[in-house]
């Protein structure tokens, strides 16, 4: 695709190759811009500039930025628009594009123009059947800067978070003040290819895997986003959720702003386009201190890559370096440990750090210090069991709640057995600590695809059936304890209890290495209504009873706080506890939009849009379900 070409400079915002203006004839757009793009961002065309931020941050040297956020203050002048070469150390543009002139030079490419059909809409259809009634994270990044082969070592990292997210990706790199984007559907493996990637020059990057709500699984949405506006151009990448985001996006809208995403990131880039403030990192803590909720967010422009992380620092966010230097940015350490990068520390909550070629790293804070809220379903779920999440091994942390489990709920059994692939620490954990052996008694399919034919003869639970296949020789004549990380709607638990009966066990007895699930999550996590958690309408007995296991326990809330005494506090168990750090206010935004239709933006569709109404299925009570119905 061709850079954006516009006439003139300021008053103008472009976002992944669409242009508008802040006018009456917003719907005239640049006739320039290829006909695959749609309206994106626009913001006000005051010129107004802030001369400071409001609260001025706080400027650390690289060794004291390694332990905690605080240091000298930055003097005002330092991110004033009135100092003389401030233009210079910022590469600010302030001069106006004559009539003609490229604008922003960043490129998209958006894949193989002869795909006519939509590949998320199997994807889509198959969700329930494909994960069960599990929880889901909504996405991962990765940021790397100095690194010559940047682009190759992010598609890396990238498979490394596949876990946090599968139906999109998403990589921007930065060479010689051009930005160039490569996103599409699907897995990593999928959108990516030494094709795309030779597409993907420079030393600087930033990527993105993305899992989203229904409603949201189009082209359109997935990340980075990149953006041009008048004094440059700008990409980012977001792992959380913005609480405030309707609120805020309800008031850019009433201003002039026009959004062509349902993603909550895109509020972001509005809100740095329209700031008065400068340089470009005042613009960020400008926009930074109107969010509430859950960021990990990384920043890449023409010659800086930013990290920032929310004050309560929901999701994680580490930092890393290559042994050539570079810096590495990235959700998990599992994604620092595959492309060969040493771990150093967290990005601390409400810490914003800088990569750029002239300064090399520095640490600004960002916004006044919360107490930390670091998610513990990351432990319990999300992350994978070899990284280093919040300062503490995953591994570590679910060994413990199975050992847990086998103090505060023993029985009398033959076997242990885990439901993979998250299940199987904590039951190693709770078989060594029961002293009773630990097999495989479930074989986890990782080759299950999107498609699947099923048999004109309905087949009873065909989804987990198709994911999990019952060794008979561990389970047949056996008393047999099951350990999962969770129990969500219900479902599934039901249908896996069945499975190994079937497969001929004498007694089945669930063990759930976290506590009963009550609330939803609000702060980065893709998770059912309150009303569709099992736990939220029914005690422990209940469920057992629905379930149709011998026995059923949960990890006690007060054992979970337990494991770390000192640093109970810290983490955030809202879920569990309905104890909101931010209290929630977009409580009905993603129903919302799963009960309207949506414009799909397709690739490959050469400017076609194509229309689907996409519905929330409601729950079903797992007794009451007909047979081959699965969710």
């Amino acid at each position: 695709m061709a850079a954006v070409q516009v006439s003139q400079l300021r008053g103008v915002l472009t976002v992944n190759g669409a242009s508008s203006q802040h006018n009456s004839k917003t719907a005239d757009l640049a006739r320039s811009v290829s006909t695959r793009t749609v309206p994106a961002l626009c913001f006000s065309k005051s010129r107004g500039w802030g001369c400071s931020v409001n609260a001025s941050p706080l400027l650390l040297s690289r060794q004291d930025s390694r332990q905690n956020c605080c240091a000298r203050p930055v003097q005002t002048a330092e991110l004033r628009s009135d100092v003389p070469d401030a233009e210079e150390s910022f590469h600010v543009q302030q001069h106006d594009v004559e009539a003609g002139d490229c604008a922003m030079q960043w490129k998209s490419y958006t894949g193989d123009s002869a795909r006519v059909e939509n590949p998320m809409l199997e994807r889509l259809n198959m969700r329930e059947m494909n994960e069960g009634d599990m929880w889901r994270e909504e996405c991962g990044v990765v940021g790397i800067f100095g690194d010559p082969e940047a682009s190759r070592l992010c598609y890396l990292a990238l498979h490394a978070l596949q876990h946090r997210g599968q139906e999109g990706a998403g990589i921007v790199t930065s060479d010689n003040g051009t930005l160039h984007t490569v996103t599409g559907m699907g897995l990593v493996s999928e959108v990516f290819d030494q094709s795309k990637l030779a597409k993907l020059p420079g030393s600087a990057t930033i990527g993105h895997v993305r899992y989203a709500t229904a409603g949201a699984s189009v082209l359109k949405n997935v990340q980075p986003f990149v953006a041009g506006y008048r004094f440059g151009s700008v990409a980012v990448a977001h792992n959380g959720n913005l609480v405030n985001y309707s609120k805020l996006r309800a008031e850019l809208e009433d201003t002039g702003s026009i959004f062509n995403t349902s993603s909550d990131t895109e509020v972001v880039l509005h809100l740095i386009a329209i700031s008065k403030k400068r340089p470009f990192l005042a613009r960020i803590v400008d926009a930074c201190e109107q969010l509430e909720g859950a960021y990990s967010l990384v920043f890449l422009t023409e010659d800086k890559l930013v990290a920032v992380r929310d004050p309560f620092g929901f999701r994680p966010l580490v930092m890393g370096r290559r042994s050539n230097g570079a810096y590495v940015f990235a959700s998990e350490t599992c994604a620092l440990d595959l492309i060969e990068a040493t771990y150093e520390r967290e990005v601390q909550p409400g810490e914003m750090v800088v990569i750029d070629k002239h300064d090399g790293e520095t640490s600004l804070c960002l916004l006044p210090h919360k107490q930390r809220k670091a998610c513990i379903f990351e432990h319990i779920y999300f992350a994978l069991p070899n990284s280093i999440i919040f300062g503490r091994s995953v591994y570590q942390s679910r060994y413990e709640y199975g050992q847990i489990l086998a103090e505060e709920a023993p029985v009398e059994c033959d076997v242990v057995i885990a439901v993979p692939d998250s299940g199987v620490v904590a039951a190693l954990g709770y078989a060594a600590k029961a002293n009773v052996r630990f097999q495989q008694g479930l074989i986890r399919s990782h080759y299950v695809g999107r498609t699947f034919i099923e048999p004109s003869q309905k087949i009873r639970d065909f989804g987990v059936k198709l994911k999990l296949a019952p060794v008979s020789h561990v389970l047949k004549g056996k008393r047999v304890v099951v350990v999962d990380d969770s129990i969500v709607r219900g479902t599934t638990s039901t249908k896996i209890v069945r499975l190994i009966k079937e497969a001929g066990a004498t007694e089945v007895h669930m063990r759930i290495a976290s506590p009963p699930i009550t609330g939803s999550c609000y702060y980065g996590v893709d998770t059912p209504s309150t009303e569709e958690l099992i736990s939220s309408r029914m005690g422990v007995e209940e469920i057992r009873k629905v379930i149709d296991a011998d026995s059923l326990a949960f990890l006690p809330l007060e054992r979970l706080r337990g494991i770390v005494p000192d640093e109970a506090h810290t983490f955030c168990d809202a879920c569990f506890s309905g104890d909101y750090p931010v209290p929630p206010r977009d409580l009905v935004k993603d129903k919302e939009e799963l009960q309207k239709p949506v414009l799909a933006l397709v690739e490959g569709y050469e400017g076609k849009f194509e229309s689907a109404a996409i519905f929330k299925k409601s729950w079903t009570p797992p007794d009451l379900e007909p047979a081959g119905v699965t969710h």
